[in-house]
């Protein structure tokens, strides 16, 4: 695979789904590749090159759990314990769940927290206020009973850290991995990121046209107490690129090798997520035509960013892309991509079953998570799945928020019924699955590694 039939397929897939901008790097036989194309905002269209900036939303976390593993390593912190040793002040709505998550809980999304805090109306946007509110976020199964994909969690896990080291938590991981890498271009601090190559994120809104996202200071929605779970970090194609070679090496006197090797190592089983089939330490671990692959994506104000590794080749590809809807469509379409003309590792999505009515009456109707909802209506002859963001949500912002998700079709995967995919539009292959009761009644769906609840109809 040359660079030029690289960019080839960069630049046409780019265009095929209308992103500004876009930086991919590629490592493969020792090698780094580098392609870049578009703007880094069609207000000024500077163009993107590797060094360009991005928000890199949820790849986030993986900084987060190299920290506490480093902290882990060093003897400061204990996986197996509860993480009330770290945050006496740890509080939920069930007493009992906050007595026994154990920082692995969090680190590989088992802690049974519901996906987020959404408070808009919070003056005190810190990390120890974050935490304090946590007092009224869901308990959505016992902790150690299944994974869920959870953002609070990995706040959580950010408060520790500042607790076992006495310093601010981007301070912290600037030190404890950062620094010793030579990540110079990777960073929390948005005024610093700005006053470089920084990347805007875009939406296409509904009359088709694609803007820039305003204010460019929407990444701190969350304040600081997002930045563990993906609110603040910035990087560039080259230091995520390194950053890969980073879990791929050794450790570079960070974290000894079985450290890195436990992260990538299956700590619990996902079922029928596109993100993976199993959890390691924070990664996401999923079998692609009979190879491991480890990898994290992110999401947020225009911004999509992909990280895939392969270790047993020593691969790896980053793709960040700064246009919404379609930028997700756009990194998974160059990950397959250079799968497949570099290792011969071909990444197909299932197909779905024919329609059933009966099974699709069943799922039908609305599900939520603290900021979202999530509607499936059968019409008759097929299925649709809508995603958007609460009404109430937008009002509160006061920022400008990236458009809802129309109706797209849905389909169910082959087995027992519970299982599905999402066949068009800017989520299309995503998959996930049905959540049923004793009595076979569904009681929430899986979308992104996320539980949605299902809202009971009222008379």
């Amino acid at each position: 695979m040359t660079q030029q039939a690289l960019a080839e397929f960069v630049a046409a897939t780019a265009g095929e789904f209308d992103v500004p901008g876009v930086a991919v790097a590629v490592l493969a036989d020792g090698r780094e590749t580098f392609v870049s194309h578009g703007v880094r905002s069609i207000e000024d269209p500077l163009p993107v090159d590797e060094k360009s900036l991005f928000p890199v939303a949820s790849i986030s976390k993986s900084f987060t759990a190299t920290a506490l593993m480093r902290l882990a390593s060093e003897g400061r912190v204990e996986l197996s314990a509860p993480v009330r040793r770290y945050v006496p002040g740890l509080r939920l709505a069930d007493e009992r769940s906050a007595g026994r998550i154990t920082v692995m809980n969090l680190l590989n999304h088992t802690a049974g927290l519901g996906w987020n805090l959404m408070d808009a109306d919070a003056e005190d946007l810190s990390l120890p206020a974050f935490v304090d509110r946590m007092a009224t976020l869901d308990v959505i199964a016992p902790p150690g009973t299944r994974a869920s994909y959870s953002q609070a969690g990995f706040n959580l896990a950010g408060r520790v850290i500042e607790k076992v080291t006495g310093v601010p938590f981007e301070r912290a991981v600037t030190s404890l991995v950062l620094e010793p890498l030579g990540m110079s271009g990777t960073c929390y601090d948005l005024d610093d990121a700005m006053a470089g190559r920084f990347a805007r994120g875009h939406n296409r809104g509904e009359d088709g046209t694609m803007r820039a996202v305003r204010p460019w200071n929407v990444y701190r929605a969350g304040g600081r107490a997002n930045n563990p779970g993906g609110g603040g970090l910035v990087s560039c194609a080259s230091d995520l690129l390194r950053w890969a070679r980073f879990h791929l090496g050794t450790g570079e006197g960070v974290l000894p090798v079985e450290a890195l090797r436990s992260m990538r190592t299956q700590t619990v089983a996902l079922r029928g997520s596109t993100l993976g089939d199993a959890f390691g330490i924070c990664w996401f671990l999923r079998d692609v035509d009979g190879v491991r692959t480890v990898g994290h994506g992110g999401s947020g104000h225009g911004h999509f960013a992909e990280l895939l590794l392969v270790p047993e080749r020593d691969f790896a590809v980053v793709a960040l892309a700064n246009g919404g809807p379609d930028g997700y469509r756009f990194n998974q379409s160059v990950a397959r991509w250079a799968l497949e003309h570099h290792l011969g590792v071909v990444d197909r999505d299932p197909e779905p079953v024919p329609h059933d009515e009966a099974r699709a009456r069943a799922v039908a109707g609305r599900y939520e998570i603290g900021a979202m909802d999530l509607d499936i209506a059968a019409d008759g002859s097929r299925l649709t799945l809508a995603v958007g963001i609460k009404p109430e949500i937008r009002a509160a912002s006061g920022t400008e928020m990236p458009p809802d998700y129309p109706p797209a079709g849905l389909g169910f995967l082959p087995g027992d019924g519970a299982e599905y995919i999402i066949t068009e539009g800017g989520l299309k292959g995503q998959r996930g699955f049905f959540t049923l009761d004793d009595d076979g009644t569904v009681t929430g769906v899986d979308l992104a590694g996320r539980l949605f609840g299902r809202v009971r109809e009222t008379s």
